[in-house]
């Protein structure tokens, strides 16, 4: 006698193949639902979105005078340098140098006069004296990082000391001829 049982492959969808499908359906379905707050937890929280950038009026800063701003919760050291100042940088031959960068490579749109670092030593992320006229500015004239002694140049150069670089030059842009975003 033949056998009645159809072939898998040819046998019709049953209510047990809908449930099958329906179950798995609703297990990937509540599997993203429950790991997508994981995920979306680790995106940056709307505080630090709103310091992604930062404007700032130069114009209030006058000639030889350093202000310090806040950009991603590090210091932004912000001088407007006199010619002078300008000069001696730009005069510092590049042999002096442990990490050679000339000062015109440190500033933008050819303002030599504003110089614009992140304020955290290259050495162990302290934050150098400098910005003070009543501070330390070290034996080149920039700042000076007390905790372990690097001296960096009025262009933010290392100079003496365990700083591995130069004060790093945050991303930043002119948006009029005394405003600046940072980032």
């Amino acid at each position: 006698m033949a056998s009645t049982v159809p072939h898998p492959d040819t046998a019709e969808p049953t209510r047990r193949d809908f449930l099958y499908v329906a179950a798995g359906a609703a297990t990937v379905v509540g599997a993203g639902l429950a790991v997508w707050p994981l995920v979306d937890q680790m995106n940056p929280s709307a505080d630090v979105l709103a310091l992604a950038s930062t404007d700032v009026n130069l114009a209030p800063i006058e000639m030889g005078q350093s202000v310090t701003i806040v950009w991603r919760s590090k210091p932004v050291f912000i001088r407007h340098r006199t010619a002078d100042q300008v000069r001696e940088a730009a005069g510092v031959p590049m042999s002096d140098l442990p990490d050679p960068q000339a000062d015109s490579l440190r500033v933008k749109d050819g303002k030599a006069e504003w110089l614009i670092l992140v304020g955290i030593c290259t050495h162990l992320g302290c934050i150098p004296l400098g910005q003070k006229q009543t501070d330390s500015r070290g034996d080149f004239g920039g700042w000076f990082c007390p905790c372990h002694g690097s001296h960096y140049d009025g262009s933010g150069r290392i100079r003496k000391g365990p700083a591995p670089r130069n004060l790093e030059v945050p991303p930043y842009a002119f948006t009029g001829d005394t405003t600046i975003r940072i980032g």
